[in-house]
C-alpha cells in the first residue's frame, strides 16, 4: 500500500517561541516534545520510502489570498504574519525537511482546498495518509476529515500533533477516532515495519 506522511504547519510563525503566533503553541509543543516526535515520523517514513509532504500556510506580500473577515487569518496582514518567503513561513529549524520532500503551500486551514495535494496523491497512487502537525483541532482534524471523505485510509500520529491546550488536543483526538486510526509514534513505527 502506498502512503504519504503529511507534516502540517510546523512553520516559525506558528510553532517557534519567537513566531508571531508561536506563543500559543510553543508551550504545548515543548512539553510534549511534538517536534521531536514529528521528526521520528519523518525519519521512519524515509526508511520506509513513504512520500513526505511538508505543508505550510502562507500569503503573498499583498495578502491578496487572505480572507480579511476570517477570525483566524483576518489579522495576518496587520501583523505581517504568515507572509510567504519570510522567516515566519520557513519550517522550524528542528523539522527535517529535505530537497526531495514535497512542499505544499495552502492559503486556508485545509491542506486540500486549492492546493496540489489531490494531484500528488493521485499521481503517486496513495492509499493511506499519515498526519502530523498543528493544530490538532484545526488543520490536523480537517485534513483527517477531508482525507476520510475522499476514501483514503487515515492515520493520525497523536504525539506528533499539537494544539493551544491539552483539552483542545484531546477533544480533537476523540473526534478523529471516529474517522481514522490514531496511534502514537512508537505504535505506528512498530505496525509499519
Amino acid at each position: 500500500m502506498k502512503k504519504i506522511l503529511l507534516v502540517i504547519d510546523f512553520i516559525n510563525d506558528i510553532v517557534h517561541e519567537n513566531g508571531k503566533l508561536g506563543t500559543n503553541f510553543s508551550p504545548f509543543l515543548q512539553k510534549y516534545a511534538v517536534l521531536d516526535h514529528a521528526n521520528q515520523a519523518i525519519s521512519h517514513a524515509r526508511k520506509q520510502d513513504i512520500l513526505i509532504a511538508h505543508v505550510k500556510v502562507g500569503f503573498s506580500r499583498s495578502y491578496i489570498e487572505c480572507p480579511q473577515h476570517s477570525p483566524i487569518f483576518g489579522n495576518a496582514k496587520k501583523f505581517s504574519a504568515l507572509m510567504l518567503d519570510t522567516w515566519g513561513t520557513k519550517f522550524h529549524e528542528k523539522i527535517d525537511v529535505q530537497i526531495q520532500d514535497h512542499i505544499l503551500v495552502k492559503h486556508r486551514i485545509s491542506s486540500f482546498y486549492n492546493t496540489d495535494l489531490e494531484c500528488v496523491l493521485r499521481a503517486n497512487q496513495i492509499e493511506e495518509i499519515i498526519i502530523t502537525g498543528v493544530s490538532t483541532d484545526m488543520a490536523v482534524e480537517l485534513a483527517a476529515r477531508e482525507a476520510h471523505d475522499r476514501d483514503y485510509i487515515v492515520t493520525v500520529l497523536k504525539d506528533a500533533c499539537g494544539a493551544h491546550s491539552e483539552e483542545k488536543h484531546e477533544a480533537s483526538i476523540n473526534n478523529i477516532l471516529r474517522i481514522a486510526q490514531v496511534k502514537t509514534i512508537d505504535d505506528w513505527i512498530r505496525s509499519s515495519k
